[in-house]
């Protein structure tokens, strides 16, 4: 029986698609500039056995599978290759418990991160893991890349909720990896493994995520404007040596902030050069000095604004202008998006490279960053159509991750390796690492069915 003979025998006919205009629309993610191939089909899964089904006629006929979310991605992990199944799991999109007691939700792969957060919040819970594309991005696509997002900075990233899972592997085994427990250390921490594997693995099926409780306390959001960003670096190293952790310290510059304005209408572009957005969630007095000590620590760094927001709306406003940064640059032409990371006390440093970089290749990079944790997104925008300044935004995006290493930084702290970041992976981690994720990769897709050609 032919491959596509034997799908259509294993699955109702709803959940195929091989309309090119519509395999075509699954085929990238959001990583512009990162090559995709030609799927020979889109599968859209209701479920667990259906996933299994797909994975077991794939390991037989030798065709690769492509899992993919919402395709927010900005790696190019989800891309498609020649002849594979783009595996959507955007049917899969149920809570399937909440269990107040324990903390944890067990979700499929396709809920979005919002909808999870809303769906808690009626069990008094929360969610913490925040990527800027929350409202569309999925949880499972945020379990592949590890995703993290505003709140990391205190709360962690995707890592650190993902306790367990169901993933289907190699040929077409159904396996459950981690744990419901609040504690467990029986083996190998094989779903800590999966989170950020890229789908190169095997295909999550469900997740068990821990939960917090919904905190009441309203927020501080305090605001710093600086001149330039190595002054607003300067900032976030101080705000590391202080030892306060906000519950957010974000960075967002005026170019950012003015293509939110066209946009949106926001008016917030003229609140400075480069913004720092910081947010405290600490309850009661200790809260009020945090706040205080916060602001503090921008004007001793040199702000030449700071100020404490009374208004919930405007302080919202100015978080949602730095989520929606990216998308509102995308409008303005094509945008290569970095991800580098390094340690806070040189992110001075990394913004001077960045802006070297931008000078001598003469392109234009914004900057919006989760500052305090070291994770930085310089975006390079290139005029459409203008591909000799294409390859000098190339140019500065390698030059940037080699910079990212020299620091003893990594070059992508939450989008991914993807395909865009194969190079500087290597560079970072060497040969004999790169050898032991082989095997890995090896060892548990034996056929090599599972996103091929991605970060390793």
């Amino acid at each position: 029986m032919s491959f596509r003979d034997a799908l259509g025998a294993a699955l109702p006919a709803d959940r195929f698609a091989d309309d090119p205009d519509v395999v075509r629309a699954y085929a990238n993610d959001q990583a512009a500039w990162a090559p995709s191939g030609r799927a020979s089909v889109l599968v859209r899964p209701a479920g667990t056995d259906e996933v299994r089904r797909v994975v077991e006629i794939c390991a037989e006929h030798r065709v690769p599978i492509v899992p993919r979310g919402a395709g927010t991605g900005l790696s190019g992990g989800a891309n498609a290759v020649d002849g594979c199944v783009l595996l959507s799991m955007e049917r899969m999109n149920r809570v399937l418990a909440v269990d107040a007691a324990e903390q944890y939700a067990v979700v499929q792969p396709g809920v979005v991160n919002d909808d999870l957060r809303a769906h808690v919040a009626e069990h008094g819970l929360w969610y913490p893991p925040d990527p800027a594309s929350s409202p569309w991005s999925t949880l499972g696509g945020n379990a592949a890349t590890n995703a993290g997002g505003v709140c990391c900075v205190k709360y962690g990233v995707t890592r650190d909720y993902v306790i367990g899972m169901e993933a289907v592997v190699g040929r077409g085994d159904v396996v459950r990896l981690g744990r419901r427990t609040r504690k467990g250390v029986a083996g190998y921490d094989l779903a800590g493994l999966f989170v950020g594997s890229e789908g190169t693995l095997g295909v999550i099926t469900e997740l068990t995520v821990r939960l917090l409780p919904l905190s009441g306390t309203v927020p501080h959001t305090i605001v710093g404007a600086f001149d330039s960003a190595v002054a607003a670096g300067r900032a976030v190293a101080a705000v590391a040596e202080s030892g306060l952790t906000p519950s957010a310290l974000e960075l967002v510059d005026r170019y950012c902030l003015r293509a939110v304005d066209d946009w949106k209408k926001m008016g917030l572009s003229d609140l400075g050069d480069v913004l720092l957005l910081g947010r405290v969630d600490t309850a009661g007095e200790q809260g009020e000095r945090e706040a205080d000590r916060l602001r503090e620590l921008f004007d001793g760094a040199g702000a030449a604004m700071s100020m404490r927001s009374t208004d919930a709306d405007e302080a919202e406003g100015l978080f949602a202008a730095r989520r929606l940064a990216y998308p509102a640059l995308e409008r303005l032409g094509p945008v290569l998006t970095e991800d580098v990371c390094v340690p806070r006390a040189l992110v001075p440093d990394m913004l001077a490279r960045i802006d070297a970089h931008a000078s001598a290749n003469g392109v234009h990079i914004a900057n919006i960053a989760h500052a305090g944790d070291g994770n930085l997104h310089p975006l390079i925008i290139v005029p459409a159509g203008d591909d000799e300044a294409r390859v000098r935004a190339q140019r500065t995006f390698e030059a940037i991750l080699d910079d990212a290493i020299a620091l003893g930084g990594t070059v992508t702290g939450e989008h991914g390796v993807g395909l865009l970041k194969m190079r500087g992976m290597r560079d970072e981690v060497g040969d004999t690492v790169l050898g032991m994720q082989r095997a890995v990769k090896n060892a548990l897709d034996p056929v090599g069915i599972f996103n091929p050609g991605k970060v390793v």
